[in-house]
């Protein structure tokens, strides 16, 4: 029987010591010995059937010590917190002190225990104002322009034809802040669309009346609110060559145009316009009432120290989050953060604020989904698994999202759903 040691640690952690004696070992080796043999066939034998002797004379006993290992730290460490009605967050940090052939093994697993909410916010006291989701004229002008632009037909101008305030042109741009080149402030193909409003107030103006080839320097200033502290509000100087001008063919909004949309006329495509826009804004306000609940309970419930081991791992899962969404653009990550300016240190640091609240947002759901009594049915869970499955083809990626373990998550998903909508119900006016 293994017997083990409990060591609180600052910071709502714990250090648990593990001593196996060798008695208990014993019968992990055999399997080990067998999953050696077949991952390493022995000469002379068929994978995984070469015995514990013939095995450890092929590849020595500290390899298939090292296998059995991982379910010997498993299976103990699982009975030690069961044992003691531990409850745990995150994964643990496990350190092997002792692996020796013929011996007890000792290894220390440092888990963050699962923190408390100390108080709850009294949620059915606050509130959330509800915002409007009136679609606008102007909305459906500007989805109407988006669909024209999408439309547009770009013709290159012909040589010395000055750029006007309709067109589409391309410049070489250099930019400088007193008299110093600013970082990332140079563009070889920079377009501007002089239709559009542009993020520097004068710029675009700057450039009509300009003839390919034709050079010009001034000075502009930046918006007090631009995202780059270093030139918001400052006086930049520009040197801009002009590259290409381009005519801009729009077409015409009538009813031609909405039936290149497959739509009947142009009142047809603004009804369907207006319906996507009103969806699009109803998700958007519905989304923005949740983080808006969620982190006013937040802020004024109260918590246990949460443990560093904990904060570290929902760090690292964020970054995690970031590379695959720029993966999924086809960037390298590596690339990504230097086109940002960022280093993986200083994402960490960035990050831990909103690390702490989600860790927080995911301990009041916990506590909300128990005192709520929420569950979720079996056929809940059945047909949310059957949605997901429909959007995968490979046999093994579906058997993958029926397995107990994806299972619990989406249970445990579908919870937090049914929490975050009784406290929208019962908070948002």
């Amino acid at each position: 029987m293994h017997t083990y040691i409990l060591e609180p640690q600052p910071k709502n952690s714990l250090k648990i010591t593990i001593t196996v004696p060798h008695e208990d070992v014993v019968p992990y080796l055999e399997t080990a010995a067998n999953k050696v043999s077949e991952e390493n066939p022995v000469k002379g034998f068929r994978p995984g059937k070469a015995g514990y002797e013939t095995v450890k004379a092929s590849h020595g006993e500290m390899k298939i010590y090292e296998a059995a290992l991982e379910p010997i730290i498993r299976k103990t460490f699982v009975t030690t917190l069961e044992a003691n009605k531990i409850e745990t967050v995150g994964s643990p940090k496990i350190d092997v002190q002792k692996l020796v052939p013929g011996n007890e093994i000792v290894f220390s697993a440092e888990v963050a225990l699962m923190p408390k909410i100390t108080k709850l916010a009294d949620w059915h006291a606050m509130s959330v104002e509800k915002k409007s989701t009136e679609v606008t004229e102007k909305d459906l002008d500007q989805a109407l322009k988006d669909l024209r632009n999408m439309q547009t037909k770009e013709v290159r101008a012909e040589a010395g034809t000055p750029a006007c305030d309709v067109d589409k042109v391309v410049v070489s741009m250099n930019l400088k802040k007193d008299g110093v080149a600013v970082e990332g402030g140079q563009s070889p193909n920079h377009a501007v669309y002089l239709t559009e409003e542009y993020y520097v107030p004068g710029f675009k103006e700057q450039l009509v009346g300009m003839k390919e080839g034709e050079q010009k320097s001034f000075t502009l200033t930046f918006p007090e609110n631009h995202t780059s502290k270093m030139l918001a509000g400052s006086a930049v100087e520009f040197d801009i060559t002009l590259k290409e001008v381009h005519k801009l063919d729009h077409p015409d909004l009538d009813d031609a145009f909405a039936a290149s949309l497959g739509q009947a006329d142009m009142k047809a495509l603004r009804e369907i316009l207006s319906k996507n826009i009103a969806g699009e804004k109803e998700m958007e306000e519905k989304g923005r009432q949740e983080r808006e609940l969620l982190e006013k309970i937040a802020n004024e419930s109260r918590f246990d120290d949460f443990p560093d081991l904990l904060v570290n791992e929902e760090v690292n899962k964020m970054i995690h989050e970031l590379e695959q969404g720029a993966k999924e653009q086809g960037m390298d990550f590596d690339e990504y953060l230097k086109s940002i300016k960022k280093t993986i240190a200083g994402l960490k640091l960035e990050f831990t604020p909103q690390a702490l609240l989600r860790i927080k947002v995911a301990l009041i759901l916990r506590d909300i989904t128990a005192s709520e009594n929420i569950e979720i049915t079996d056929a809940e869970v059945e047909e949310a698994l059957d949605k997901i499955a429909e959007r995968h083809e490979d046999k093994e990626e579906r058997d993958r999202i029926y397995n107990p373990e994806y299972r619990g998550y989406v249970e445990y998903t579908l919870k937090n759903r049914k929490a975050v909508e009784t406290l929208r119900k019962a908070m948002v006016r």
